[in-house]
């Protein structure tokens, strides 16, 4: 029996993993996936089980994030074990035919390492980048800056979490000083008097956090969802708010206005525990309720009722999701919100403040140790000496050794090949070619890279376009830790052995390490750069070179997460003294509403918006694999006024296009969406070919959220898995 984490968001929901071989009855599958209401799962905490290749799912009933519930992602998530499309050997495409073929180990890893010395004696350490995942362990996303930065000696590193909660990390540090999706744990939400979701859609994403929800509003509490589409979660909120996509901005304005119009800000908070109040009180002063309404489509009467319930209660939570952030103005929607928390004097009391609703598995851990490019392990910045030094001492490194800032994540990509930038691209844990935004143009950038090198656990659509790509092992055959929504930091614990022929991402980061730096590395006794492959050891050596940063790991261990069920990093409540500011007082931070990079127009008149559904999971490269979860392919939800506009009826093919691609896919007619509005889930090839790549000048988050759109009938049913015109003009299908 393994105590260990489900594989997928940022709740890391504790599980256990039991050998078949030692249960009896295993197999049973009553229950499992199902759910009533909204996030409870039933069986959860009892005997429920779900067994699949030799292990079986059965509750942590202790574990106090979720307490036993898992949503069917969660019940299934071992059914890819043993999979037919399971990656067992590296694959190796010939440059001259360009087939694909099985190769060896050495021969894999030799050929990557002698294409990337040849690259940089040609054009510079610059010319290989590093692209990384955030469902990456603590300790896979540490050795993978470490890798960069020591062995390759590039710059050239981001990874896929800039697409997560980049602009509320970015907001956190600007307002108070540090980023951590949730400065309290999940389960305070319970003791609130009033939740205010901002862009989220838990009772899909995250289904075991509702029932932290739906307890606050068993003990009276309210529940406030904004958001365009009228969602699972949003049915069960006691006021819901229907923002035109890409002006929840506008709405926290207006919402502030009314706060210091009804003098209902906490002057004594503000003086003695905040700066920048006066400007942000001027900035406000002209978004009155009409204007409001205007902008973003909400009724006078309804921002009213919100602030009605923001200024009668003490215990208010304010949280922010992607739905709020993913824009091009995110960092600014969020400081937008954090102003109305702080004006409210939320953050640092009991039951109250502001958090951000992490996406990945390890969107917090995975940001904090080196993956992005303008930081070091402990969530230090890349550019200060002080912390170069730190590090280097650590990594066995001279500090002026180490490269600069980097490009982010979409920048990065699309400087590739063709684009000017570096000419190699290795991948741990990132799906791009489904994933990134204004996917067509990525894709060719990828396509045209001298050496694209992809580690994955099955052809992904990404992998399939990979001169080699190593397989590697999934979360139930590997031991590593991840840093949860409320930045716990959990323990996956190994409970199977890894097919033969697959290796971990450790094990190919040392692989690559020893081929590239002539200091070995292995063990740990030499001088100069080592690069580990045993997890316990990384982690202990991410402690000491995060020792004294924002995100100080240094005093936990494995041992101590397994006695405490997860360890905090810093305090489980943070800002109850003081903020991580210099002074030690949070900043407001005056946010200008100018709205989405693309406005609608005749030729594009509608709001195009993404996101998930229950089943899936980020690019779908896992969960489209498990026969369990329910797998339809993408569609189109449209409101019924906007269905008669085109003459199409629900489950009738519906092409959707912008400025950037077109989609095929059936047509989902709900009354549950504005009528301006239409949404499309991301988990299948096509989606992302539709988003806009305007990115937040802050965070350099892109602006999946909200472009312009038309719509109108298909020519033809999409049938199989072919559901993009431009997909098949690719050669790519989902």
């Amino acid at each position: 029996m393994t105590r260990t984490h489900c594989p997928y968001c940022s709740l890391q929901c504790g599980m256990t993993l039991v050998s078949t071989s030692s249960t009896t009855g295993a197999g049973s599958t009553t229950g499992a996936g199902s759910t009533t209401g909204v996030g409870s799962t039933t069986g959860a905490g009892s005997t429920t089980t779900r067994r699949a290749a030799g292990l079986e799912v059965q509750p942590w009933a202790e574990f106090p994030v979720n307490e036993g519930g898992l949503c069917r992602k969660g019940w299934t998530a071992t059914e890819l074990r043993g999979h037919r499309e399971r990656l067992t050997t590296p694959m190796v495409r010939d440059r001259a035919t360009g087939e694909i073929r099985a190769a060896g180990w050495d021969e894999a890893l030799d050929l990557v390492a002698g294409r990337i010395k040849e690259l940089r004696t040609a054009s510079g350490p610059d010319s290989i980048a590093v692209f990384g995942g955030g469902g990456l362990t603590n300790e896979k996303a540490y050795q993978l800056g470490k890798l960069a930065r020591v062995a390759l000696g590039t710059s050239q590193i981001d990874y896929n979490g800039r697409w997560c909660m980049a602009s509320a990390a970015s907001a956190g540090n600007q307002a108070f000083g540090i980023d951590r999706g949730l400065p309290f744990p999940l389960a305070d939400v319970e003791q609130a008097d009033v939740v205010v979701l901002v862009g989220s859609n838990l009772a899909e994403t995250m289904p075991p956090a509702a029932r932290h929800f739906d307890r606050l509003r068993g003990r009276g509490g309210k529940l406030v969802v904004i958001d365009p589409r009228l969602t699972t979660t949003a049915q069960r909120a006691d006021l819901f708010l229907q923002p035109v996509p890409g002006t929840d901005l506008a709405l926290a304005l207006g919402a502030l206005h009314l706060v210091d119009a009804a003098g209902a800000v906490d002057e004594e908070y503000v003086a003695t525990r905040t700066h920048g109040w006066d400007d942000v009180r001027r900035s406000v002063a002209s978004w009155w309720p009409e204007r409001v309404e205007r902008v973003t489509g909400v009724a006078t009467s309804e921002l009213r009722a919100l602030v009605d319930l923001l200024t009668s209660s003490r215990k208010v939570v304010i949280l922010t999701a992607r739905g709020a952030e993913q824009h091009s103005q995110g960092t600014a929607t969020v400081l937008g919100w954090i102003n109305v928390a702080l004006a409210l004097g939320l953050p640092g009391t009991p039951y109250a403040g502001y958090g951000c609703l992490t996406g990945q598995g390890n969107g917090q851990g995975g940001r904090e140790h080196g993956q992005k490019a303008d930081q070091l392990p402990g969530y230090r910045m890349i550019d200060d000496p002080a912390a170069r030094e730190h590090v280097a001492r650590v990594w066995g490194v001279a500090p002026e050794t180490l490269p600069g800032r980097g490009r982010s994540a979409y920048e990065l990509l699309e400087s590739l090949g063709d684009g000017g930038g570096p000419r190699a691209l290795l991948v741990f844990g990132s799906n791009i070619v489904v994933s990134a935004p204004n996917a067509h143009r990525i894709t060719r950038r990828l396509e045209s890279l001298d050496l694209l090198v992809v580690c994955d656990l099955v052809m992904s659509e990404t992998a399939a376009l990979a001169d080699v790509v190593l397989p590697v092992t999934q979360w139930a055959e590997e031991t590593g830790t991840l840093t949860n929504l409320e930045g716990r930091v959990v323990l996956r614990q190994k409970a199977a052995e890894p097919p033969k022929g697959v290796r971990s991402d450790l094990e190919v980061i040392a692989g690559l390490a020893e081929r590239l730096v002539s200091t070995p590395s292995t063990g740990s006794g030499t001088d100069g750069p080592t690069f580990s492959t045993d997890p316990e050891e990384v982690f202990a050596e991410l402690g000491r070179a995060s020792a004294g940063g924002k995100a100080d790991y240094s005093a936990i261990s494995y041992d101590r997460i397994r006695e405490e069920q997860g360890v905090f990093w810093g305090s489980p409540r943070m800002f109850t003294e003081s903020f991580a500011t210099p002074d030690g007082r949070a900043r407001f931070v005056v946010a200008e509403h100018t709205g989405p990079a693309e406005s609608t127009d005749e030729a594009f008149p509608v709001h195009l918006t993404t996101g998930r559904v229950l089943a899936q999971y980020q690019s779908g490269a896992q969960t489209r694999r498990i026969r369990s979860l329910p797998d339809d392919g993408p569609f189109v939800e449209l409101h019924p006024m906007l269905a008669d506009r085109i003459g199409v009826r629900d489950g009738e093919p519906v092409v959707v296009r912008t400025r950037r691609g077109e989609l095929t896919a059936p047509a989902k007619v709900v009354t549950t969406i504005r009528p301006d509005t239409v949404f499309v889930p991301f988990h299948w090839v096509g989606a992302n070919r539709l988003t806009n790549d305007a990115l937040d000048p802050s965070s350099r988050m892109p602006e999946f959220k909200v472009c312009a759109a038309s719509l109108g009938l298909a020519t033809s049913s999409p049938s199989g898995s072919d559901y993009s015109t431009t997909d098949r003009a690719a050669g790519l299908t989902a």
